[in-house]
């Protein structure tokens, strides 16, 4: 038998509900209106009277970008350093995180305490780019030419999913790995057969928000990478937003398109971030976990 819900409980869920609502509301409203403002016609972008639907529909805001070769290879460079660039940080993140949730490793502390304190004070902007210049020259040194490279490799660490990820192999039993050192297995063994499969919900997390970071990487791209066909998906969409502010080309548009300037840049948006929408779900359920499992320390 259930029991009856008090006027206080049942004032709490519906004001919680309503709030939650009002939450999910504000996060699918900006997707709606791009998707309605980047199939909506000329006038209606222009006058700003999109609200929620589109008016005047057409497509070919989204046939002109699938025409558009510099589009596919920026898309083709963010799946390179979305890919590379988060196998890259996984490998170092997770052999990084091992090694300091070992408490026989020598000056484990002081280590600690080094990871920590980058994300309280930072070198700066200028030392940054300085280092990535030092680097760039160093790999161009070496005949590495290709400067997408340079933005995997070079910023391939974050302290904080480090944290996460040696949070979450410290509550790994000791007995475990005891029992499979007493088994003959190898550090390495220990590592991939034993504190990998457990950690599971941490590492597709981690993986998640590497995946994301690379996936949406503009400034140090737009800083680093010289070539304009190597150039992401990001800096692309500046560069097109960039374009189409000009008055020059926005007084002589309506003679020779259907749709508005405007409708080409968020066209371009939700042709963005149609990857992370498909790959996002299948992530989704270890997600709290995950948080969960690196985020608290036992």
């Amino acid at each position: 038998m259930k029991r009856k819900l008090e006027i206080s409980e049942l004032i709490f869920k519906i004001i919680s509900y309503l709030l939650l609502t009002m939450f999910a509301i504000g996060c699918l409203y900006p997707f709606i209106y791009t998707i309605s403002s980047a199939i909506s016609g000329y006038v209606e972008v222009r006058d700003s009277t999109i609200i929620l639907f589109p008016k005047n529909v057409q497509f070919d805001a989204f046939r002109d970008v699938f025409n558009d070769n510099v589009f596919w290879n920026a898309y083709t460079n963010t799946l390179f350093l979305t890919f590379y660039g988060t196998i890259w940080e996984m490998l170092l993140s997770i052999f990084g995180a091992y090694a300091l949730s070992k408490k026989r490793l020598l000056f484990r502390k002081a280590f600690n305490f080094f990871l920590v304190f980058t994300m309280w004070f930072s070198a700066g902007l200028v030392p940054q780019y300085l280092n990535y210049l030092a680097t760039k020259r160093a790999f161009q040194g070496m005949g590495i030419m290709d400067d997408k490279w340079l933005v995997v490799i070079a910023m391939g660490m974050q302290a904080m999913n480090i944290i996460l990820l040696r949070n979450a192999f410290e509550g790994v039993p000791s007995e475990i790995e005891e029992a499979a050192i007493v088994d003959g297995a190898t550090e390495m063994q220990v590592l991939w057969r034993v504190y990998l499969p457990m950690s599971k919900s941490i590492i597709a997390t981690v993986a998640l928000f590497f995946g994301i970071s690379r996936w949406n990487g503009y400034f140090w791209a737009r800083q680093m990478i010289s070539n304009a066909n190597e150039q992401p998906l990001q800096v692309y969409l500046r560069l097109r937003l960039e374009e189409y502010s000009d008055p020059e080309l926005t007084t002589n548009w309506q003679l020779s398109h259907s749709y508005a300037p405007d409708s080409v840049i968020y066209a371009l948006i939700v042709c963005s971030i149609i990857p992370l929408l498909v790959i996002y779900p299948f992530i989704q359920k270890y997600f709290a976990k995950g948080v969960n499992v690196g985020g608290v320390k036992e």
